[in-house]
């Protein structure tokens, strides 16, 4: 049984992987802004508590103990919400709050869920720089994304091996397959498209076998 961290669990994202990992026999720990607001993901195997990932003494306080760490934390819910509480360090902070925080409490594996619009595209540019196939409005927000990604990879030092896995465009509530692809830096089919349960299967299965280290790769359903 391993021990698992799971950011941002109150969220598609954070919902499904912790539901897998917990489905797997694995202890779960799963972090939320306010507990009270999660107490349905409270389970046999699942732990409930308080926690901010953008904090690196709370992050080595929560992850001791846990064999890896789970990044499913999102600030934005969509372009409805605006940007004007947009911290643009957001995910460079989160990013040096997770490494520093994991490493000195000895943890060494973290998979983070990345962004779609910094993939590479046909072109060879991310596709948060085409103004058609991806809305300007929603820019602010991807540029915070990469720079997190970005500082993950300038910190070549870290004792943490690190994996961003991200999905396609298309990543919906579905049933899960169990079936996924993995790629390399760009984008997959435009039909591409994923459930957020087989994203789940996907993280899961590389905090089980780690198969990717210190990179960026996309995940797509087959």
């Amino acid at each position: 049984m391993t021990g698992i961290v799971v950011y941002g669990a109150g969220g598609r994202a954070g919902r499904a992987v912790t539901a897998e990992a917990r489905a797997r026999g694995h202890r779960v720990t799963a972090v939320v802004r306010d507990p009270a607001r999660y107490g349905d993901l409270e389970a046999d195997g699942v732990r409930v508590v308080r926690g901010d990932v953008t904090d690196r003494s709370t992050v080595s306080a929560i992850v001791g103990g846990h064999d890896a760490v789970v990044h499913a934390v999102s600030p934005f819910s969509g372009p409805e919400q605006g940007f004007a509480d947009l911290d643009p360090e957001f995910f460079v902070t989160a990013a040096d709050a997770l490494l520093d925080g994991m490493a000195a409490a000895g943890v060494h594996r973290l998979v983070a869920v990345g962004l779609f619009a910094n993939l590479i595209d046909a072109s060879g540019r991310p596709v948060m720089d085409d103004p058609v196939a991806f809305p300007p409005e929603i820019r602010p927000f991807a540029a915070a994304h990469t720079a997190g990604l970005n500082r993950l990879r300038e910190r070549d030092g870290t004792a943490v091996d690190w994996l961003m896995l991200t999905p396609p465009a298309l990543l919906e509530e579905a049933e899960r397959t169990g079936r996924y692809t993995v790629g390399g830096e760009t984008t997959p089919p435009p039909e591409a498209r994923l459930s957020y349960a087989d994203l789940a299967v996907a993280i899961v299965d590389e905090i089980e076998t780690p198969r990717h280290h210190r990179a960026r790769v996309s995940v797509a359903g087959r």
